[in-house]
C-alpha cells in the first residue's frame, strides 16, 4: 500500500503529471468561470427577459382595467343624460328600468345638489335620504365637472369592500344638481373577476392599489380592505408608484427577498397595476440548465483526461533526459547542458537554454556592478527616490524619502502599499502593473497617508532602467505637492463659490443647472427650480448700513440651507437674489419646500439701534420642461415667476406649470 502511494506521489510530482494536473485544473478553472459568467450574465437575460413580460402582462391588465372602468363611466354619464328631463318622482321608476347597468354593478343611486340620496336601485332600507355631503367622493365630484371614482369602503349592509362611480348631475343653467353613483362590490363583484384567473408561476400575483396604496384586489388577501407595507421600508418603487411613475424593477419585498416588480396606471380611476414575480422563480429555470450542464462538463472532462494522460505519456517521453540536465544545472552539478539527441527540437532548447544561461550569468555580475553605483547616488541625493525589481517589488528606498514618507527602513517596502489612500490604491495597483506590462514611465498623483496622521498629495514618477537592451527593473522619484493640490481645490471652491454666504455663485449654480437638465434630458428625472427675492431688504442696508444688510445675508443662507435637503443646491445669484436647484424632486414636493422656506426665512430678523428688521420672499417655482433647450429658458421662466409673485404683494410661492398660461399661487 505505502509503495501504492509513492508510485502516484511521484507520478503527481513528474511533468507529466504537473501537465495532467494543470490541464484538469485549467478545465476546472474554465468550466468554473464560464458557469460563474453563464450564471452572472444569464441572470441578467433571465431577469429582463422576464421584466419585458411583466411590462407586457402589466399593460394588458391595465389597458383591460381601464377600458372596464371607462365603460362603466360612460354608461353612467348615459344614465345621467336620461335623467335630465325626468321629475323625482321618475328618477327611482328609470332606475328600475335600468336593469342592464346592473350587470356592471351592484347598485345605483342618485343625489340632489346637497349630498342626499333621492333614489336608488335595488332598493336598501335606510340608503333613501342618506345623507353624504360629508363624504370625500361628494366633495371630489362637487367641485369638480369630471367623472370621478371614490376610495374604497366597507359597505354597511353587506360588510364587502366596495366603490362608488360616480358623475356630476347639472341643471338647465349648469349648475351642480347631484350625482348618479354605481357601487362596486370589490369581493363579490365582476370587475376583478378576470384578474383570478391570471396565473404567474407558483408565487407571483397581480394585486390592484388606489393611490393612497390601499388593496382592492390581490388573490391571497381577505375580504377586508388591506393596506400595502410601507414603500419606504419594503419597496422604494412603491412610492413612485403611487405618485403616477409606471415602469419596472427589481427590488426587495416585505420578506427581504428581491422580486420583478412592474407597475401600471388606471388613470380614470387613479388605481395602480401591481404585478410581482419573485427573481429566485425567475432564475429557477437557469440554476437547472446550469446544474445539468456541469455534469455534462464533468463526464467530458473526465473522458478527455484519460485520453490526454495517454497522449502526453508518448509525447514527454524524449523530455525525461533533458529534465535531467536543466536539474543538474539549477543544482550547480553542471554549467551547461551536453545533450546528444537526434532530435532538432532537442538540440534548439538546449542551445537556447546554454544561450540565456550565458546571458543571465553576464547580467547578474553587470547588475551588481550597477547595484552598488546606484546605492551610493541614490543614498547622497536629496529628492526621494525608489528602485523597484521587474516583477515591482520595491528593494530600495534613500533615506531622503524615508523621511518624507515617514517610514522605517526595514519595513518601509511593505509599509509603502499599505500607507496609499484606499481611494487611490486600486488606481495605483493598476497602473503600476500597466508599466510593469508595457515598460511605459509611470506617472500618478496620489495620496499616501503618513504615521503623523498626516495626508501628503505625492507625485510618482518611474522609468523602467534597460541593460543591454534588456529590462532590469525600475527606478522612480516621489515628490511632494500637498501645498500645491490644497491651493488648487481652494482656487476651485472660490471660482463657483459666494465668499459672503458660501453658497454657490451664479457659475457654480448654472453649471449644476445645466447638469440637471441633461439629466433630465437622458433619463427624464424630474428637477425643479426656485428663484426668490428677497422684499424688504433695501431699508436695511440703507437705515443699518451694508454691513448689518451682509448679516441678514448670512443668516438667510444658513436658513435656506438648513431648511433643503442635503441632495439639493442653493446658490446666491447676486444682491438680494437667491435660487435652489431641486434634483429628484416633483412640483408637489417642490412646492412643500418653497413654502416651508418662506415660513422660515419669514421668522429671520436683525436687529440696530433698537429696530428689529425682518424680510419676506417672492419666490418663483418651475419644474425642468422637455421643451427646455438651456439653463436661460429655465431661469427666465422661474424669473417670470418671481415677478409675478412680486406683483400679487409680495411673500408669495408662484409655481409655473408645463402650461405657460397657468401659474399656481400659494400664499
Amino acid at each position: 500500500m505505502t509503495s501504492h502511494f509513492g508510485s502516484m506521489a511521484r507520478s503527481i510530482c513528474s511533468l507529466q503529471g504537473r501537465l495532467l494536473a494543470g490541464l484538469v485544473m485549467t478545465w476546472l478553472v474554465i468550466v468554473g468561470v464560464v458557469l460563474a459568467l453563464a450564471w452572472q450574465f444569464g441572470k441578467d437575460l433571465v431577469d429582463e427577459a422576464n421584466l419585458a413580460h411583466l411590462r407586457y402582462e402589466s399593460q394588458l391588465i391595465a389597458d383591460d382595467m381601464t377600458e372596464q372602468v371607462e365603460r362603466r363611466l360612460s354608461a353612467l354619464e348615459r344614465l345621467e343624460r336620461s335623467l335630465h328631463d325626468a321629475e323625482p318622482s321618475e328618477i327611482s321608476y328609470r332606475l328600475s328600468h335600468s336593469q342592464v347597468l346592473l350587470e356592471w354593478f351592484e347598485g345605483l343611486m342618485v343625489t340632489n345638489a346637497e349630498g342626499r340620496v333621492i333614489a336608488d336601485w335595488p332598493e336598501v332600507p335606510g340608503r333613501m335620504g342618506l345623507d353624504t355631503a360629508g363624504t370625500e367622493y361628494y366633495r371630489m365630484v362637487r367641485h369638480s365637472p369630471w367623472p370621478y371614482v371614490s376610495q374604497p369602503f366597507v359597505g354597511r349592509a353587506s360588510g364587502d369592500s366596495q366603490v362608488l362611480m360616480l358623475v356630476p348631475r347639472f341643471d338647465e343653467q349648469g349648475a351642480f344638481a347631484g350625482m348618479v353613483g354605481g357601487m362596486i362590490n370589490l369581493t363579490r363583484g365582476g370587475l376583478f373577476r378576470r384578474l383570478e384567473t391570471i396565473r404567474l408561476g407558483e408565487d407571483g400575483y397581480v394585486s390592484v392599489l388606489t393611490a393612497r396604496g390601499d388593496v382592492l384586489f390581490h388573490p391571497h388577501r381577505s375580504t377586508h380592505l388591506t393596506q400595502e407595507a410601507s414603500p419606504s421600508a419594503a419597496d422604494d418603487t412603491m412610492a413612485l408608484a403611487l405618485s403616477g411613475w409606471q415602469g419596472e424593477s427589481i427590488t426587495q419585498g416585505a420578506d427581504g427577498t428581491p422580486n420583478l416588480m412592474a407597475y401600471r396606471q388606471i388613470w380614470p380611476a387613479n388605481w395602480i397595476v401591481k404585478v410581482a414575480v419573485p427573481q429566485a422563480q425567475a432564475q429557477e429555470p437557469l440554476g437547472d440548465f446550469l446544474a445539468r450542464l456541469w455534469w455534462a462538463w464533468l463526464v467530458l472532462a473526465i473522458v478527455l483526461l484519460i485520453t490526454m494522460r495517454w497522449l502526453v505519456r508518448r509525447l514527454l517521453q524524449p523530455l525525461h533526459r533533458l529534465e535531467r540536465q536543466i536539474a543538474q544545472v539549477g543544482a550547480g552539478e553542471r554549467r551547461y547542458l551536453e545533450l546528444s539527441t537526434g532530435m532538432q527540437e532537442m538540440r534548439q532548447v538546449a542551445s537556447s537554454f546554454n544561450r540565456l544561461e550565458h546571458e543571465r550569468l553576464a547580467a547578474l555580475e553587470h547588475l551588481r556592478d550597477r547595484q552598488a553605483f546606484l546605492d551610493a547616488v541614490l543614498g547622497s541625493t536629496p529628492i526621494g527616490m525608489f528602485v523597484a525589481d521587474l516583477k515591482g517589488h520595491l528593494n530600495y528606498f534613500n533615506p531622503a524619502l524615508l523621511d518624507l514618507l515617514g517610514l522605517d527602513g526595514k519595513e518601509g517596502f511593505k509599509d509603502w502599499w499599505e500607507r496609499i489612500h484606499p481611494d487611490d490604491k486600486q488606481g495605483t495597483q493598476d497602473m503600476w502593473r500597466h508599466t510593469r506590462a508595457t515598460g511605459s514611465d509611470f506617472l500618478r498623483q496620489l495620496r499616501f497617508l503618513h504615521p503623523d496622521g498626516v495626508t501628503l498629495w505625492v507625485e510618482v514618477h518611474a522609468s523602467q532602467v534597460l541593460g543591454n537592451d534588456q529590462p532590469l527593473g525600475f527606478v522612480g522619484m516621489v515628490k511632494d505637492i500637498t501645498e500645491r493640490r490644497q491651493q488648487e481645490a481652494l482656487q476651485r471652491w472660490e471660482a463657483e463659490h459666494d465668499p459672503l454666504t458660501g453658497l454657490l455663485n451664479r457659475r457654480g449654480f448654472e453649471r449644476r443647472l445645466e447638469e440637471a437638465l441633461a439629466e433630465y434630458a437622458k433619463t427624464g428625472t424630474p428637477s425643479v427650480l426656485i428663484l426668490f427675492d428677497l422684499d424688504h431688504f433695501k431699508p436695511i442696508n440703507d437705515e443699518g448700513g451694508h454691513a448689518l444688510g451682509d448679516e441678514m445675508l448670512r443668516r438667510i443662507a444658513q436658513v435656506v440651507a438648513w431648511e433643503v435637503r442635503r441632495s439639493d443646491h442653493v446658490a446666491r445669484q447676486g444682491g438680494d437674489e437667491f435660487a435652489v436647484l431641486l434634483p429628484s424632486c416633483t412640483l408637489k414636493q417642490a412646492s412643500e419646500i418653497a413654502e416651508s422656506l418662506r415660513r422660515a426665512v419669514s421668522e429671520v430678523t436683525v436687529t440696530n439701534e433698537g429696530k428689529t428688521y425682518n424680510i419676506t420672499l417672492s419666490m418663483g417655482v418651475t419644474a425642468l420642461q422637455e421643451e427646455d433647450e438651456s439653463v436661460e429658458a429655465v431661469l427666465a421662466r422661474a424669473d417670470q415667476a418671481s415677478y409675478r409673485a412680486k406683483a400679487e404683494g409680495r411673500n408669495t410661492v408662484v409655481i409655473t406649470t408645463p402650461d405657460d398660461d397657468l401659474i399656481d399661487t400659494l400664499l
